[in-house]
């Protein structure tokens, strides 16, 4: 057997994966939630050549919106192996059937599991179809043997420090040629679309100290991020106009002075060197003058 993992929002977009064969990703839940973190999980299982799947949270509605909800948000991959997580009560057994029947009609090249608990198997089941693979959740202190008679997939044993698995292959190399012999022509597409891109780095808020200033906003995104750059950046366009006026003044009043210099010289009472002591006196104080209103931000 091989082990592997299945994280959702919970945990984080890097996860551990030393040892591990397979991840399987959460990525919806019926019809509004998509979980924001999973295309950055899906990337660390890929980064660390693990079999990938992913699963839908299903809820209590129509099945046919949520597959669709579901499969809307992926570029399908060769090999992608596809999951319906059954735990509401007000999600019927035909319900199940109907959600897997669909999603396997609409991606025949794909593997499509059942996840449930040994109680929904064993009291909710009235087909007992689990479309290409039954995914059972028993934590019974015997890892890769649940107790239930019908053939099982993968076992999940434990969630201590996170939900970990057993599936029924000799190796990686034997899940993903499994995952991948049902693949028919899907092509290979590992490009996240706009919209994944979108829900996965946009959407996204956190906490975060701006680094033009020392508050915190809660609410903070990469979007609005960047429009308050710009808007940083233009105020800095305006303050260096400020300083370009007010060197250009300064040096305006310099040509003046060498000109007053040059009459003076000739026939003033004052010698050239008075006279430059004071303009440069003058010019000393207007230059404190303009350091003192640059601290203040008020060029």
């Amino acid at each position: 057997m091989i082990k592997g993992i299945d994280v959702s929002s919970y945990q984080p977009e890097r996860y551990g994966t030393r040892g591990l064969d397979f991840a399987i990703i959460k990525i919806t839940e019926g019809t509004s939630y998509t979980n924001p973190k999973w295309v950055a999980q899906r990337q660390t299982g890929r980064d660390a050549g693990l079999v990938t799947g992913f699963y839908h949270f299903v809820r209590p509605g129509s099945m046919k919106a949520q597959a669709d909800y579901f499969l809307s948000k992926i570029n399908l991959r060769a090999g992608d192996i596809l999951v319906l997580d059954w735990e509401d009560p007000g999600v019927s057994s035909a319900d199940k059937d109907a959600w897997i029947k669909y999603v396997q009609g609409k991606a025949p090249g794909h593997r499509v599991l059942l996840y449930c608990n040994v109680d929904y198997w064993k009291n909710r089941d009235k087909s007992s179809f689990a479309g290409d693979g039954l995914w059972i959740a028993q934590y019974n202190g015997h890892a890769g043997s649940p107790s239930i008679q019908a053939p099982w997939l993968i076992h999940q044993y434990t969630s201590t420090p996170i939900d970990t698995n057993l599936a029924r292959f000799a190796d990686r190399a034997a899940m993903k040629a499994w995952a991948t012999s049902g693949s028919g022509s899907t092509p290979e597409d590992d490009m996240p679309t706009q919209k994944e891109l979108y829900e996965g780095a946009w959407e996204l808020d956190g906490e975060m100290t701006v680094p033009w200033g020392s508050e915190t906003n809660p609410t903070w995104k990469p979007k609005s991020v960047l429009i308050h750059v710009g808007e940083v950046a233009r105020e800095t366009r305006g303050r260096v106009k400020g300083l370009e006026s007010a060197v250009a003044e300064l040096a305006a009043k310099g040509a003046a002075r060498d000109a007053v210099l040059a009459k003076l010289a000739e026939g003033g009472g004052l010698t050239a060197a008075e006279v430059q002591a004071a303009a440069d006196a003058g010019a000393q104080a207007a230059l404190d003058r303009l350091a003192d209103a640059l601290a203040k931000g008020q060029p």
